[in-house]
């Protein structure tokens, strides 16, 4: 008996829309991972992306537990000497709520080839409005 494994054109790839409004920021990021690598479904491959497109709206409503908004802080390097920024995430949900989901969820994803070509299938929206009508997402729940 051989074991399948799904080919790139063979893969039917949805669109799903999450409304983050009340969720935990990292039980939100983990569920949408899974979704955006193919975990849920029956043909997941790991070398080929079997993933569905996800749709987030209401990412300035999502909820950090604890005192993460003040204590966590997103670092990145402008790549100049001493470039190192640092800003709260009390600051980004205020300012870029769309960045904190993408990358909470980018962080979840393979550091490769795959997660790049992953992480273009997340759209990020602040309000609950989006653009992708015309690809008939359903709604799900998490």
């Amino acid at each position: 008996m051989k074991s399948y494994m799904a080919k790139p054109n063979e893969v039917e790839k949805k669109w799903y829309v999450v409304d983050a409004e009340g969720k935990t920021l990292g039980r939100l990021a983990s569920e949408i991972a899974t979704i955006l690598t193919g975990k849920h479904k029956p043909e997941y491959t790991p070398h080929v992306d079997t993933g569905d497109f996800v749709i987030v709206v209401n990412a300035e409503k999502v909820r950090l537990t604890g005192k993460k908004l003040e204590q966590n802080f997103h670092r990145y390097h402008t790549g100049y000497p001493g470039g190192l920024k640092e800003i709260s995430f009390g600051r980004m949900l205020e300012e870029k709520p769309e960045k904190l989901v993408y990358n909470s969820v980018k962080g979840m994803l393979p550091k490769s080839r795959l997660g790049r070509k992953m992480i273009k299938k997340l759209k990020v929206y602040r309000g609950s409005t989006h653009k992708h009508e015309a690809q008939t997402p359903e709604v799900l729940d998490i």
